[in-house]
């Protein structure tokens, strides 16, 4: 356990539990000590008590030796409509390489993702895997979507949505936004941080 600028950090600790009193939270117990707080921000997984789960998501983690066919440079989003192959949700695909340095030279990552609709969600990631040309390895994985209860607002624990199926981050953005405002009590005010933009770019 260590503690900088009034904050604890446990480090290689097994989580155990939130720590309630009077539906409160009071701490967060991890290999039997208690490092002691009046608030929590976590994710759906230290608290899947508190939470619900609203779907799934398949993912398809493929290592490549190229980029994908007919795309120029080294990383690439590509978001396949719902509507152009009779779906609900729309397919993601994400790929970067050894030049974000997330694999060795001269490998690429591909991510394909999407919202699960059948019993067979494997088969849903067809046309987005059908983008990359020929795929070395493949990973699947299929993840369940968890979103805080309502009730759980009241107790001072602050939980994140899981991660959904888009590869562009803008649906956690606005999850973080939005526990931001819960926990402070106010928007989060872009304008400060553009101001303190300006002052340092003049300095």
């Amino acid at each position: 356990t260590q503690s900088t600028w009034g904050g604890t950090y446990m480090l290689d600790k097994k989580f155990e539990e939130i720590v309630m009193e009077d539906g409160k939270v009071v701490g967060v117990k991890a290999e039997g000590e208690i490092a002691k707080c009046k608030q929590v921000i976590c994710d759906p997984g230290y608290a899947t008590d508190k939470c619900k789960k609203v779907g799934s998501v398949i993912r398809a983690i493929c290592i490549l030796t190229h980029p994908i066919p007919n795309v120029a440079g080294n990383s690439t989003q590509i978001i396949i409509p719902q509507n152009q192959v009779g779906r609900k949700h729309d397919i993601y695909v994400c790929s970067v390489s050894y030049t974000h340095n997330v694999s060795a030279k001269p490998n690429y990552l591909a991510i394909v993702a999407t919202t699960v609709e059948t019993n067979d969600p494997r088969s849903e990631l067809a046309y987005g895997l059908n983008l990359l040309g020929p795929i070395d390895q493949i990973f699947f994985k299929e993840s369940s979507i968890l979103e805080p209860l309502e009730s759980v607002n009241n107790s001072n624990i602050f939980i994140s949505s899981s991660y959904d199926a888009t590869t562009h981050f803008e649906t956690t953005c606005r999850d973080v936004l939005s526990i931001y405002e819960k926990v402070m009590g106010e928007p989060f005010d872009f304008k400060k941080v553009q101001s303190k933009l300006e002052i340092t770019d003049e300095h």
